[in-house]
């Protein structure tokens, strides 16, 4: 009994002490807790490959550079979230980055959020805004999820709704808004071009969805630049003009070649973009006439005059990356790959060009190269190339009834590396040894500017050939929502040009954040695999083609006999004669079999790799554990015998 008690007395303080220790544990985890949440409410980790959830530099040097307050205005109805869960979600996105940019920006920025009630003064001074509202039933109540700028000056901008679509967007979009709030005075960008970027009034009295409407990209330029229309008979650019974008300029005077080699002389930055063959243009044919036949432009006698040369008459294939368009109805299969059209990805970027640097990818159709002339001693960059599965074509295959089934059963690949678009850096000589005399009936203007025969200072200057970047189905959707045109840009075209104009102009502070929007993860090792076996199918396919047309036509010639027109009912076949119809026969026959067999070795060979890469996605990661867990097993049994000896 002695010794019963003092085990009791042992096990009653264990008891205690475990519930002191326990009481002490829970104090430090609350403590620990609060500590955090004072000293490290900002700290996190991210994790994703792209950094998508960490500001970019380019968003904390705006923020952190407003010398101005700006004041960000949240209306959001808790309605939207009850009803429909996705913008719930989404809501607290951008609450939580509104947060993050109120703490970077040192205080400078201020946020308010409203919850815009029905028939509230709220919601007056959000529909006020030109906030949009949508309905989510049939009571015809609005629900508001837009946002609201103003800085001191009370300059406003805003963002309708916010769309779930263009969530990866969501940083792209509010900085944007803060630059502007705290650049109010923007920088000029004079245009000239062939082309209806800003529109065209005689399609839009057409009354058509989208007919007339003018380019996305040039209403991105106007978000950051008073863009301008250049004249195409200008004798001088103004010289407030900061940029200067020539688009597909086709036919253009002395007088106004003259006015751009001045212009790039006088230390004007210029972006020209040529073409031998707009797409653009083709697509859009005055009413009531025939589709164009001169779809290129040049600038020929100013490039080659600075050493650089971008033909006009040769089109650029690449089969990485083709569109995947309709072939012909004829055709049994029937998507193709049109190698005129295709996506330059990422590992044809310039990553050290900052304007192309964090771009995942480009799309050009019908394009040309551009190269520098053998001799010049300018300073040639590549921003845009191709693959090296390329070939050159003539225009006119392009131009005049093109067959993507065609192109692709020719294709030879030449191993050549092409430049699609170039910055060209250095000092230039111009183009014209003096101004050329006016145009008949015109006059020079009183403040001609006097000639220069060499650039001031090292030039600067983009050059590209292919104009169609500027096209909107090329890489970018646009939709109405509820009378809103909303666009999601599924390349990086508009970031790509908007970025150019703003390494020209010297603000680059945008640029690495517009390159956040696109993350496109294509198989390109899968996409390759396939290019290559349909590249072979069309080049078997169209020798099977042949024979057999060859094979018909000799048939037709067999029944009719040699004359030009049908044989008579009465005429009589000899046996040698049925013998080769017969055969001829055999030989269509034949040919149909091994021609449905390629088609078929085609599809059974992509549905094969489809099978191996879903087998392997689903396999490996449960392969993987399992060997992972084995082996762990066979570390612990190896220690425990270790232990044990």
């Amino acid at each position: 009994m002695s010794d019963t008690l003092p085990a009791a007395k042992k096990q009653g303080k264990r008891g205690v002490s475990a519930l002191v220790a326990l009481g002490l544990g829970a104090v430090l985890a609350v403590g620990v807790n609060m500590l955090s949440d004072r000293l490290l409410a900002r700290a996190r980790i991210d994790l994703t490959e792209n950094r998508l959830y960490t500001l970019s530099d380019g968003t904390r040097q705006v923020l952190q550079g407003l010398q101005d307050p700006v004041t960000f205005r949240v209306y959001y109805s808790r309605r939207l979230g009850a009803a429909i869960p996705v913008y719930g979600a989404y809501a607290e996105r951008v609450r939580a980055m509104l947060d993050e940019y109120v703490a970077v920006s040192g205080g400078k920025l201020r946020l308010e959020v409203f919850d815009p009630e029905p028939f509230s003064e709220i919601e007056d001074r959000a529909v006020a805004l030109g906030l949009q509202g949508v309905p989510v039933d049939q009571s015809g109540e609005q629900v508001y999820f837009g946002l609201s700028g103003v800085n001191l000056l009370d300059d406003e901008r805003t963002i309708p709704f916010f769309q779930p679509d263009r969530e990866r967007f969501l940083e792209y979009d509010l900085t944007r808004m803060v630059w502007e709030l705290s650049n109010p005075r923007r920088p000029v960008l004079g245009v000239i071009s062939s082309l209806p970027l800003n529109g065209d009034p005689r399609a839009m009295m057409m009354r058509q969805p989208g007919v007339g409407q003018p380019f996305v990209a040039m209403n991105q330029l106007r978000q950051f630049y008073t863009v301008r229309d250049v004249a195409a008979d200008a004798q001088v650019i103004e010289p407030d003009v900061q940029v200067l974008m020539v688009a597909h300029a086709q036919n253009l005077s002395e007088q106004t070649l003259y006015a751009i080699d001045q212009f790039v002389m006088r230390g004007g930055r210029l972006i020209a973009l040529t073409d031998p063959h707009s797409e653009s243009q083709a697509s859009r044919p005055s009413p009531g006439q025939r589709p164009p036949s001169d779809t290129s432009s040049s600038l020929s006698r100013l490039l080659n005059a600075w050493g650089v040369e971008a033909p006009s008459d040769k089109v650029v294939l690449d089969l990485r990356g083709a569109w995947r368009v309709r072939a012909d109805p004829r055709d049994r299969v029937q998507a193709v790959d049109y190698l005129a059209w295709y996506n330059v990805p990422a590992a044809g970027l310039n990553r050290s060009e900052i304007a192309t640097a964090e771009l995942q990818q480009v799309t050009v159709a019908s394009a040309g190269e551009v190269r520098r002339r053998e001799g010049a001693t300018i300073e040639f960059t590549p921003l845009v190339q191709t693959s090296e599965r390329t070939m050159l074509v003539d225009s006119t295959a392009v131009r005049q009834d093109p067959s993507p089934a065609r192109l692709l059963a020719d294709f030879r690949p030449d191993n050549q590396v092409r430049t699609i678009v170039a910055r060209v850096r250095g000092p230039l000589t111009s183009a014209f040894p003096a101004p050329p005399a006016p145009a008949e009936g015109a006059e020079r203007p009183a403040d001609f500017p006097a000639h220069r025969a060499r650039s001031e200072g090292p030039a600067n200057l983009i050059v590209g050939n292919d104009a169609d970047i500027l096209e909107d189905r090329f890489w970018v959707r646009v939709q109405d929502f509820f009378g809103q045109q909303v666009t999601t840009p599924f390349s990086d075209n508009g970031n790509f040009i908007i970025n150019l104009a703003d390494s020209m102009a010297g603000g680059e502070a945008l640029v690495s954040l517009r390159s956040r929007g696109e993350s496109l993860r294509p198989f390109e090792l899968v996409e390759d695999i396939r290019r290559s076996a349909e590249a072979q199918f069309r080049q078997t396919e169209r020798g099977l083609t042949e024979r057999l047309e060859a094979t018909e036509r000799r048939l037709r010639e067999l029944r009719q006999g040699p004359g030009q027109g049908q044989a008579p009912a009465n005429a009589v076949i000899t046996p040698e004669q049925r013998a080769e119809i017969d055969a001829a026969r055999e030989e269509i026959r034949r040919t149909r079999g091994e021609l449905r067999q390629v088609q078929l070795e085609l599809r059974r060979d992509i549905e094969g790799l489809e099978t191996t890469l879903r087998i392997l996605n689903i396999a490996t990661v449960p392969l993987l554990l399992t060997i992972f867990a084995i082996g762990l097993g066979l570390v612990r049994a190896r220690r425990r015998a270790e232990a044990r000896a």
